[in-house]
């Protein structure tokens, strides 16, 4: 695990913890990562610093700041064991309720915004990645922002594809980005038709997309903090979205 490194971003009506991961040469390309409903803490701090090792200026806001700060909402308790994982999420699972896309959109083009102000930033558009919900905010991100993000990660996201006006999917079609997805084996919030559904919105607007269910892999598979990590899907994430960012960000 990582410690966190935490800054202030300005967002409307106030201001927004970030996780910040630098490369080792002191800047590169910006990567926005979304964190997932368990939210921002040493596991999140970890990833960022993998991602940075490959030469990336990593944010990582916390996006449920109006619920509380880091230290308020961060866990307590064993995520590692079901029931440890369980009894937390029935506390953060309001949280995501809360958060709906009219209050995340403005929230993100202000991360972005301080992202690519920063001087560990390299000039040129960006990279998203998400996890868990925040699959969703990475895709609108997507779709809202065109011309700054070049790159877009989702990592066994769920609800990406529903029958609200406001659906994560609905977003590609005025997304640019190249897109690599990594759905979760058997993942109730996103069943094989939602995946096919998904596809199909990344190719009728023409968008170069990895639309994969890695096998055996459960909800979460990334997090080596719960019980719900798999190494192997985790491992092909890392590769899978290294790849990305290499490709689109430093041709």
């Amino acid at each position: 695990m990582s410690d966190l490194h935490l800054v202030d971003v300005p967002v409307p009506g106030g201001s927004a913890e970030a996780h910040l991961s630098l490369p080792p040469d002191g800047h590169g390309p910006g990567v926005l990562f979304v964190m997932d409903a368990i939210g921002l803490r040493p596991q999140i701090a970890a990833m960022c610093e993998r991602i940075a090792s490959w030469g990336y200026t990593v944010l990582a806001p916390n996006v449920f700041h109006r619920e509380g700060t880091v230290a308020e909402l961060m866990p307590t308790g064993d995520l590692r064991t079901p029931e440890g994982r369980d009894a937390f999420m029935q506390l953060a699972m309001p949280r995501v309720g809360h958060l709906t896309s009219d209050l995340s959109r403005p929230d993100v083009a202000a991360y972005l915004d301080h992202l690519r102000g920063l001087d560990a930033t390299d000039d040129g558009p960006v990279g998203v990645t998400g996890y868990c919900m925040g699959v969703r905010i990475a895709l609108r991100a997507a779709g809202d922002h065109p011309d700054v993000v070049a790159a877009c990660g989702g990592f066994h996201g769920g609800g990406l594809v529903t029958d609200e006006p406001d659906s994560p999917h609905l977003s590609l079609a005025t997304a640019r980005a190249e897109l690599v997805l990594g759905h979760a084996d058997h993942d109730r919030s996103m069943p094989p038709e939602a995946v096919e559904a998904l596809g199909a919105a990344a190719a009728a607007a023409g968008l170069t997309v990895s639309n994969a269910v890695y096998p055996d892999a459960p909800h979460g598979y990334s997090m080596a903090d719960t019980s719900m990590y798999q190494e192997a899907g985790a491992e092909r994430h890392f590769a899978e979205l290294r790849g990305l960012l290499d490709r689109i960000l430093r041709p």
